[in-house]
């Protein structure tokens, strides 16, 4: 009997009854933006057995130029490489996780999907929730077998800077900041040089999509948080960022479990938007 396949999120319980599965791959992608190094040193010393390890900046995101975010995405061809020494092919799952809220593990949640790959979860919770309920760990390193991942391109899941800049004021839309509510008011920046928002986004903190427990909320209540801040004619017509276009895809995973439209990833985010000083950017505090 074949396994279902996970395309948004597994249970810790689901994922210890399928931990040894051999075409199952699972990925940690712990990161700290403060400590690049934090999270391929964790993983060394404790990580979910099985799992390989994916690096923010070495292995998920493109060369840095003057004109892009923190963290573009890579071209194709390391794509294609990156996911093929991990293991992945279309005979694969794949489930990612990082540290607790998903928030990392779902940059390459999208990717995957982003070429056409969506048999990928983001583990519920995280390792520390998997830890807590006493689940298997180990440490060291682990290599799977290279691979051969093929996919296709789906440029639709995303929106450039240029179609952010025409999107602006257009009542038929909206933008969705995810950054944590100070950032977004212009209150404090602590990454990028420039403070404030898009003009016209609205605020949702990404972590407000989980519990107490770092798990996701229910497929209900993330549909009754989310619906105020679409467009009720056109709920399909959302995009979403953040600082680097990493954390804002945690929203892509929520509204999906909610039942709504996925909206679409602005990637280049925040950091991007400043590159170009012309670009407006509102800094109104929060009353």
């Amino acid at each position: 009997m074949n396994s279902p396949e996970y395309t948004l999120l597994i249970s810790a319980a689901e994922l210890a009854r399928h931990l040894h599965q051999p075409d199952w791959v699972i990925v940690d992608c712990r990161f700290s933006l403060a400590e690049p190094d934090w999270g391929e040193t964790e993983y060394t010393a404790i990580h979910i057995p099985g799992a390989v390890y994916a690096h923010l900046d070495r292995d998920l995101s493109g060369p840095k130029t003057p004109d892009v975010g923190r963290h573009p995405l890579p071209p194709a061809e390391k794509v294609f490489r990156v996911f093929s020494n991990l293991g992945i092919d279309s005979s694969r799952q794949v489930v990612v996780y990082d540290a607790t809220s998903g928030s990392f593990a779902a940059r390459l949640w999208f990717m995957l999907n982003l070429y056409g790959f969506t048999r990928v979860a983001v583990l519920d919770g995280g390792l520390v929730y998997w830890h807590a309920q006493g689940y298997p760990i180990e440490s060291g390193e682990n290599h799977n077998p290279a691979a051969r991942f093929e996919g296709v391109y789906h440029p639709e899941l995303m929106v450039t800077t240029a179609q952010v800049e025409q999107l602006i004021g257009n009542k038929d839309w909206r933008i969705i900041d995810a950054r944590a509510a100070e950032r977004y008011a212009a209150e404090t920046e602590p990454i990028d040089p420039v403070k404030g928002h898009i003009p016209g986004a609205l605020n949702r903190f990404h972590e407000l999509n989980l519990d107490r427990d770092s798990l996701f909320k229910s497929p209900e209540q993330l549909k009754e948080e989310f619906i105020p801040l679409l467009d009720p004619e056109h709920p399909e017509n959302t995009i979403v960022y953040c600082g680097s276009g990493v954390t804002s895809s945690h929203h892509l995973i929520a509204m999906k479990l909610a039942g709504l439209p996925a909206p679409k990833l602005y990637v280049g985010s925040w950091s991007e938007w400043i590159r170009d000083p012309s670009r407006p950017i509102k800094q109104d505090k929060k009353p």
